[in-house]
């Protein structure tokens, strides 16, 4: 049965001058524009009480109000697709996503995502925006995911992502020796040339991303990652901002570099590992429904146990 929404917003003054409908999309990002669009234009969503245009101009401070019935937005087809589930109850669905598996339907991936995927799980997230999922992996990153069963549930979540109370931890191989962990604050945003990738740049949104040692090898680190906000491409952007871009990073990478008097097998690894070697190692939240901080962990996937062995096995040779 559709579900009847009721949610209020205030514009911060940050948005002034954005259209009205890029404040909504910002301000209920588990809505998709379009479906903001067509509330904006059928008075679902209203500005100080008052019907307004997707066009119109935001002054800040203005009191955004929905009032809407939440029809399923897109009849995504269910897909018998394997999930190695770590954590399931009737709120949340916790997933260890392997590499190569897109999350969400889009050009060139219609289906055999991880949408299809949780929709054969659990039927009910068809009617749940986006079924239940409020963030993402990349396609070839491993780990940890947390996917809403209900649209309560949903909007917890997608509460707890803005105010940046999520924690999610990440484990990285990088290239280059780094002396020390630090913080990259650098806003990203698009690329200006490349639509496919993502940059530091003065027009983006704010970024934070912690990292700290873990191990060090002749020519390349393993690091722990935390993040403050969650940009698309953050972790691989900010590594290859500061010069030391993820092994496998086909975007960001650049040119690959081995260490002087490598192995064989260890040149190999490193020209033929077929992904950026990151994975969300931990993840924590307030649980929706009882209120208790809940927290999960995600051992390291094969492929970056064996790059770490071969890195660690040069390292104490070449000493």
């Amino acid at each position: 049965m559709p579900e009847t929404l009721h949610r209020d917003e205030r514009i911060p003054e940050a948005m002034v001058g954005m259209r009205l409908d890029q404040a909504a999309a910002e301000l209920f990002p588990d809505f998709s524009r379009e479906r903001l669009k067509g509330w904006i234009k059928q008075g679902a969503l209203t500005v100080d009480g008052s019907q307004g245009r997707p066009k119109d101009k935001i002054y800040g401070g203005e009191q955004l109000a929905l009032h809407a019935v939440l029809e399923e937005e897109v009849r995504w087809e269910a897909q018998a697709i394997a999930l190695n589930v770590v954590f399931e109850d009737d709120d949340v669905l916790v997933i260890d996503k392997p590499a190569g598996l897109v999350v969400h339907p889009g050009a060139g991936n219609a289906d055999g995502t991880l949408l299809n995927a949780v929709l054969h799980h659990c039927p009910q997230l068809a009617g749940v925006p986006r079924a239940g999922i409020v963030h993402r992996l990349d396609k070839d990153t491993t780990g940890l995911m947390v996917v809403a069963k209900t649209l309560a549930a949903q909007t917890s979540l997608v509460e707890q992502l803005q105010a940046r109370s999520v924690s999610r931890e990440y484990d990285a191989v990088v290239i280059g020796v780094m002396t020390a962990g630090g913080t990259v604050d650098a806003p990203i945003g698009r690329h200006p040339k490349d639509r496919k990738r993502q940059a530091v740049t003065a027009s983006g949104k704010p970024a934070v991303t912690h990292y700290r040692v873990v191990e060090r090898f002749r020519g390349h680190t393993h690091v722990r990652c935390k993040l403050e906000t969650g940009r698309t491409h953050q972790i691989r952007v900010h590594m290859a901002h500061r010069r030391f871009a993820l092994i496998g990073d086909a975007l960001y990478g650049g040119r690959l570099k081995l260490p002087a008097g490598a192995s064989d097998t260890l040149k190999e690894i490193l020209r033929e590992f077929p992904r950026q070697a990151l994975h969300a190692r931990k993840l924590a939240f307030i649980h929706p429904a009882s209120g208790k901080r809940v927290e999960f962990r995600a051992e390291l996937a094969d492929d970056l146990l064996m790059l770490l062995d071969y890195l660690r096995v040069d390292s104490e040779e070449r000493r």
